[in-house]
């Protein structure tokens, strides 16, 4: 399986304000980068924060890329993954239609009451007690075919991943804005690490919209 984590971030490193609200930091170029990523990928990924937030579609927009995809014997979209420790996926929730198989990682710490409305709109995937283990829940993914992983967000999703060891490559866009705030979420949230820091390998910078792309290899993957 390789794990590409894919983010937009503001000049100050900032996914959002404060307030969790979407804000746009990149532009078209970059929209069409991130369609391009999610059409050669075999799942989407993001975490529930994610879907609370932002209650994301996560398909292909390109009817071009839609049709590529098809010609190649794929579905239209990726298979959508969300990663939710208790079931908190609300059930009308766009990543939960029909536009693609959808995933959803839970923990035992769910409830039977949300498993039973999640099984109605997803595929269910248990593993670990009182959180995913993503280790556990990876390779359940990998056993489905799922080898080409796009990784959306949010912070807490992507600094779990690396903790896990479980990142292979990491895409980011740097946009012209300053958000601020010391309570704004940004690209890896969580614990944070006090002792060895993953080490990443830049591959490439590439100027789009009115910011940059940068390209990382995860080192020693």
């Amino acid at each position: 399986m390789h794990v590409v984590v894919n983010a937009a971030m503001s000049a100050d490193g900032k996914l959002s304000s404060r307030r969790r609200e979407q804000i746009a930091i990149s532009g078209e170029a970059d929209f069409d980068r991130v369609d391009r990523l999610r059409a050669d990928s075999d799942a989407v990924v993001v975490g529930v924060g994610t879907v609370l937030a932002d209650d994301p579609h996560l398909t292909v927009k390109d009817e071009t890329l839609r049709k590529q995809r098809r010609e190649n014997g794929q579905p239209a979209n990726p298979v959508r993954v969300v990663v939710d420790s208790s079931g908190r996926t609300p059930t009308d929730a766009a990543i939960l239609d029909d536009a693609a198989t959808t995933y959803v990682c839970l923990s035992e710490a769910a409830s039977v009451e949300r498993r039973a409305v999640l099984a109605d709109r997803a595929e269910l995937v248990t593993a670990g007690d009182e959180r995913v283990d993503l280790l556990r829940a990876f390779a359940t993914l990998q056993e489905q075919g799922l080898e080409q992983v796009m990784v959306e967000g949010g912070g807490e999703l992507i600094f779990s991943l690396f903790d896990a060891g479980l990142v292979d490559e990491l895409r980011v866009f740097i946009g012209s804005k300053i958000i601020g705030g010391r309570d704004a979420p940004t690209l890896a949230d969580g614990e944070g690490f006090v002792t060895e820091f993953p080490s990443l390998d830049l591959e490439s910078v590439d100027r789009l919209d009115d910011g940059v792309v940068l390209t990382w290899r995860v080192a020693d993957r």
